[in-house]
């Protein structure tokens, strides 16, 4: 795991930017895993410019995202298809069809887990999927004790994770949904590559844990230490309770010129 120390979250989303970039312009029919939440708005918001900027080219794109709440329309305000569509995939050049989100709304939720898990095997799996982490560890909606070996399946989120996503429900816990389908820690530790971004005092204890923690369930994170290919792009106040953040920043900043901003 390759730890990336930013100055804050702008820097941090920036520098994750570039990643991204660098696969699409290298692989135009990259497929990208993506996240929800107010953590890679920032990366999404400098794909956005670099389409629109220096030419970007989504058109061959293929995305898959990590989960969905259960029982909420692709049209709900807060569905993340519609999270989805409106920061990202309505700014740029991407196929809408070409666009994955777990339905929520699915009448047969095991078999629409098995299809969605179909889906990207299809597509070739995954090329790179972005990340974020919540407070308790967990990614997409692997809670504390999920199943390193999971697949795309329901989940029942945690009583944190409902307090932590009450904020996008107007502080009211009792809207928001109990229930998701996510995709699992398996399928994401199938991707190619994975970055994760974490920024804020907030995720410091999760990031020291997932870092220089055990490899344990009760922090899904963790799993990543497993991984060939794993980027974790975090500010200096996610970074406070690491051990060696120092070290870190070292390694970054001596890379030779052909690893540079990667």
């Amino acid at each position: 795991m390759e730890i990336i120390i930013k100055k804050d979250a702008q820097e941090g989303s920036c520098a994750a930017a570039r990643v991204v970039a660098r696969l699409v312009r290298a692989k135009p029919d990259a497929v990208l895993g993506l996240a929800t939440g107010s953590t890679p708005l920032t990366l999404y918001k400098e794909l956005i410019r670099m389409h629109n900027e220096e030419g970007l080219d989504f058109s061959e794109v293929v995305t898959f995202n990590l989960d969905e709440y259960i029982g909420l329309s692709a049209d709900h305000e807060q569905s993340y298809r519609r999270f989805m569509n409106e920061n990202l995939f309505s700014q740029i050049n991407i196929k809408l069809e070409n666009t994955h989100v777990p339905d929520g709304m699915a009448e047969d939720v095991p078999a629409a887990c098995a299809a969605y898990e179909q889906a990207i095997a299809d597509a070739g799996g995954i090329d790179l999927q972005v990340l974020g982490i919540g407070s308790d560890g967990h990614v997409g909606f692997n809670e504390p004790t999920s199943s390193f070996a999971s697949r795309t399946r329901i989940k029942t989120l945690t009583r944190q994770t409902v307090a932590d996503n009450a904020r996008f429900f107007g502080g009211d816990e009792s809207k928001v949904p109990h229930h998701c389908i996510t995709m699992g820690i398996g399928t994401i530790m199938d991707a190619r590559m994975n970055i994760m971004l974490a920024f804020g005092a907030n995720k410091a204890d999760a990031v020291a844990a997932t870092v220089e923690g055990p490899v344990a369930s009760i922090m899904p994170a963790s799993i990543l230490q497993h991984h060939p290919s794993a980027k974790l792009f975090i500010d200096e106040a996610a970074a406070t309770d690491l051990k060696l953040a120092d070290y870190y920043r070292w390694v970054y900043e001596g890379k030779p010129e052909w690893q540079a901003d990667a």
